[in-house]
């Protein structure tokens, strides 16, 4: 018999009966905001070929996807030159060709194509599901985790856009979050920027090391620049953009001036305008208005991101962004179907569970187990408790039955354990009397009551 004593790999975590009643209540919350908006739920596997998933990310991307090693004997593919080289990238393709999911936008597209005779454009799906990534696990970053996506392809309208703001704004409010940005930004105005300082081949370099502004600071970033081609004349004419500030519209107006000879750059402000534009229509004079800030540090390091892109932070608790998506043009394009614009953000469920925990948000409806516990002192009580074990659960009232006969001490340490807040006692007076005694195991208060008062009171 093995000795090896269970662990769990880096990464992941169990979660309790408590942790998943938590756990639901986020999934069940944002769910109704995304069918509000008119999104339908699909689910994807949760293996796809290595094939459908790189090249997608970006180099930081790829090397971030957890490959599955081909069943059976995954070596006898490889040619003796190859395993001479001693290098795992160049027999990556050779003993592995499936892997794990790593978002759920490219296996979105990848549905989306298989499926394109099946499906009504535009086409408004949300997904929860879980992703993996081969990351350095932290707090808040883990490498199995939940998200919460909702995409549309087929519709090129920025009213999308403007009502992803708006499904960010009621999800986190209807959860509890009271202070949080959802910053804006637009890759075509990234691309300008690359234009304007005369590096545009170098566009995907210069994002991946702006969006790790908040992270690594000024100095980091310009260090990162240097190394990925960039000259110091080249940093000069970045500083001022990366450093903007003021408000939305004047942030808009100087991005204006120095874009003024790049049209695709002049593009992406022009979107963001007209997304700011939805927005003031369709928000009600009582609404609270969400803290949508234009950061134009903001790059969301994927490669397929086109448009405007959009990434969500607390301010309540030390947490890095809880959402994020944005639009990409032609991300169906790398599997065949060209032309089919898509836009989507997604809820990183699993940052905002350790956010609501951290600010005690959980209604305790969100952590409601078992209601009652019906005590069983010896078989004539648990004869008789079977009948009103199930009128309470046809009232939608979750019961247990102590499933045996023990002492009344063990039985009232079991529903302390589980947080059972009633407990149903049953002997021989109350079989006779038919008056039941239900007792409040935190107040310690017990009183004599008929079943259909038990079920009267328990449903209050």
């Amino acid at each position: 018999m093995s000795n090896i004593k269970p662990s769990l790999a880096k990464g992941t975590r169990d979660f309790s009966p408590q942790e998943m009643v938590k756990r639901n209540y986020i999934f069940d919350t944002i769910k109704t905001v995304f069918k509000k908006y008119g999104y339908a739920e699909i689910q994807t596997p949760a293996m796809e070929n290595l094939a459908t998933l790189t090249g997608k990310y970006g180099d930081e991307g790829d090397k971030l996807i957890f490959k599955i090693l081909n069943s059976g004997d995954f070596l006898s593919k490889v040619k003796p030159e190859q395993m001479a080289q001693a290098n795992s990238n160049a027999i990556t393709s050779s003993i592995s060709e499936k892997a794990l999911r790593y978002d759920l936008t490219v296996p979105f597209a990848r549905y989306v194509v298989m499926h394109q005779n099946d499906i009504a454009l535009p086409f408004k799906r949300f997904q929860v599901q879980p992703v993996w990534r081969a990351d350095r696990p932290q707090k808040g970053r883990y490498r199995e985790f939940y998200q919460c996506d909702v995409d549309v392809v087929g519709s090129d309208s920025l009213l999308n856009e403007a009502e992803f703001v708006l499904i960010y704004q009621e999800a986190l409010s209807n959860l509890g979050l009271k202070d949080f940005t959802i910053k804006i930004n637009n890759r075509k105005i990234l691309s300008g920027i690359a234009e304007v300082v005369g590096k545009p081949e170098l566009i995907v370099d210069m994002t991946v090391a702006i969006d790790k502004l908040d992270k690594i600071g000024l100095e980091g970033v310009i260090k990162e620049l240097l190394e990925r081609g960039f000259t110091e004349a080249d940093i000069e004419q970045l500083k001022p953009v990366i450093l903007l500030e003021g408000s939305n519209t004047e942030k808009l107006n100087s991005l204006r001036a120095v874009l003024s000879a790049s049209a695709t750059g002049l593009k992406g402000i022009e979107e963001i305008e007209q997304v700011f534009e939805y927005l003031a229509g369709m928000l009600m004079p009582e609404a609270p208005k969400p803290d949508l800030e234009l950061d134009i540090t903001l790059a969301r390091g994927l490669n397929y991101y086109t448009g405007c892109i959009f990434e969500v932070k607390t301010n309540e608790v030390a947490m890095g962004s809880i959402g994020g998506g944005g639009r990409y043009d032609d991300l169906t394009g790398m599997f065949g179907l060209k032309g089919l614009t898509g836009a989507g953000i997604s809820f990183g469920a699993d940052r905002i569970y350790d956010v609501l925990q951290e600010l005690n948000l959980f209604p305790e409806s969100a952590a409601a187990g078992t209601k009652v516990l019906i005590s069983n002192f010896d078989q004539d009580a648990e004869r008789y408790a079977l009948p009103i074990l199930q009128q309470l659960r046809n009232a939608s009232i979750a019961t247990e039955l102590y499933p045996s006969s023990a002492k009344l001490k063990k039985q009232m340490s079991y529903a302390d354990d589980k947080g059972i807040p009633f407990v149903i006692l049953i002997g021989s007076d109350e079989m006779q009397t038919g008056l039941l005694t239900l007792k409040d195991m935190q107040s310690g208060k017990q009183q004599k009551l008929t079943t259909i008062a038990i079920i009267d009171l328990l449903k209050r």
